[in-house]
């Protein structure tokens, strides 16, 4: 680890501290340094308009990491020496150039470790940068590390055997879930504004729900990715998780696809909220007709009265899918995932059971005793559930949903070596609210509105048809207003 900052060094006059005080916002009222409490979009302007530099603000990060990573370990990767050169050297000009930035640690960074949090890929060095880790290069950020995520992405918690367990900042006896957890607690901490994120059955929302910042999830195919990029059934998407809802967007309009051919057309810059009043469909009963524990219920219920209060029309509306078959034809494409890791290591002349995880060994033995056509027709069934969600958001603007049916778990309760019958029952329960999303290809998002007794968050997650990516990302900003969350940390706080 590089020597600790003295912070004489950069932090600067009271001039840019003061500038950086009145200039941009959201700025939060418990920031400890000169720019902790500025949010991404802030400090670039502050970059762009000569008030401080970029390496300045690579320097700060370095110190809030130095200062609480080794509570929480979200950040499992340190690139300081490179982030450092980079941020002397010119930039590519954008509105978030300048900015430290993380990638997690499910994709590649040319010439550095990716392991996936595998120690099947503990030694596997990226041979080219992955799309969005290139897209955030190209837009000026500057990658200081990786984030933390469980084996290959597949648990609802991050605490792999390969990167160990992340701490939620909250609580740090608590899971910060998954797969984004590192990503999530490294904002949440306050060691980054935002962190790139991934999504394949909700992996952006669980976690920002579990370290209460905000994560969108786009529509499918609004970042364009290479079919070698794509899980079976293109579940899988890529955006960010933040404390603002200006850095998510702003990520996301640098992120998604602008090219002649892309599948929608470009969102662009969300700069605030909208005027139309939304139809909004409203629901807490999961997947399997069950209500989730009554702090999110109550949380749930409590963003549904924000809503109407500020002139939304909530539905109190069913599940459009079934529970059981919708559960049957995920898990079966999930599993599908784990069989190719367990025959990758075979060709490698390795034993599966000593380099994956119990619960990743189980998944392929779980896909192993289905038919032979099992794979195919639960991909068919996905065309079923994305046309049933065509038609249902033919009706409504969005959909209002808890994330989770739980506030965060404790940590190993969801650990990977739990028996594999007792932890498919505990993820099943638990994430049963998000995977339809990634299934229908619909944009949905996580926003922090809710906390549990406990003293955990809860996050409300709201969906929109295809494409309407914009429309929540306006809907946020007013949430963002109406019930402020920035200003809330937990007991690990770096700022």
């Amino acid at each position: 680890m590089n020597k600790p900052i003295n912070r004489r060094d950069f932090v600067g006059s009271a001039l840019t501290t003061a500038v950086a005080a009145a200039l941009m916002k959201p700025r939060f009222a418990f920031a400890k340094d000169a720019f902790s409490g500025i949010d991404a979009v802030g400090q670039a302007a502050l970059v762009r308009e000569k008030k401080i530099t970029s390496l300045e603000l690579v320097d700060t990060a370095i110190a809030r990491i130095e200062s609480v990573n080794a509570k929480i370990n979200a950040i499992v990767a340190e690139y300081f020496d490179k982030a450092r050169k980079q941020a002397k050297i010119a930039l590519p000009a954008s509105p978030l150039s300048g900015i430290p930035y993380l990638i997690k640690d499910l994709n590649d960074i040319k010439g550095e470790i990716a392991t996936s949090g595998s120690r099947l890929m503990a030694t596997h060095i990226g041979a080219d940068n992955s799309l969005l880790a290139q897209k955030a290069i190209d837009a000026g950020m500057i990658v200081i590390g990786k984030s933390n995520t469980p084996e290959f992405g597949l648990m609802a918690s991050t605490e792999s055997l390969q990167l160990g367990a992340c701490h939620n900042p909250w609580n740090t006896g608590y899971s910060t879930g998954g797969s984004s957890g590192g990503a999530a607690a490294a904002v949440a901490s306050g060691m980054f504004p935002v962190a790139h994120a991934t999504d394949g059955g909700g992996s952006i929302r669980i976690p920002a729900s579990c370290c209460g910042v905000f994560g969108m999830k786009p529509s499918r195919g609004r970042m364009n990715f290479a079919d070698k990029d794509k899980m079976p059934g293109d579940i899988a998407v890529e955006n960010c998780v933040s404390r603002s809802v200006r850095d998510s967007a702003m990520v996301f309009s640098l992120s998604e696809d602008t090219s002649p051919h892309a599948r929608f057309t470009p969102t662009g810059f969300v700069r605030g909220p909208a005027k139309k009043r939304l139809k909004i469909a409203f629901s807490t009963l999961s997947y399997y007709g069950k209500e989730p524990h009554e702090d999110v219920k109550a949380s749930i219920e409590a963003t549904a009265k924000l809503c109407t209060g500020l002139g939304h029309e909530i539905i109190e509306v069913k599940n459009p899918v079934s529970g059981q078959e919708f559960l049957d034809a995920f898990l079966t494409v999930w599993a599908s995932i784990p069989v190719q890791l367990v025959q990758l290591a075979i060709s490698l002349k390795l034993k599966p059971e000593d380099v994956l995880e119990p619960w990743t060994i189980g998944l392929a033995e779980f896909f192993g005793k289905k038919p032979k056509d099992a794979l195919a027709k639960s991909l068919a069934y996905f065309k079923t559930a994305e046309a049933a969600m065509n038609v249902f958001f033919s009706h409504y603007d969005a959909w209002l949903t808890p994330v989770l049916s739980s506030t965060p778990r404790k940590l190993g309760e969801q650990a990977p070596t739990v028996p594999f019958d007792t932890l498919y029952k505990r993820i099943t329960s638990y994430v049963a609210y998000t995977p339809i999303h990634n299934v229908a290809g619909t944009p949905a998002m996580s926003v922090p509105l809710g906390w549990g007794k406990n003293g955990l968050p809860i996050g409300s997650q709201f969906a929109a048809a295809k494409g309407d990516d914009g429309l929540l990302y306006a809907l946020a900003y007013e949430l963002e207003q109406a019930r402020p969350w920035a200003a809330k940390h937990g007991v690990v706080w770096a700022g």
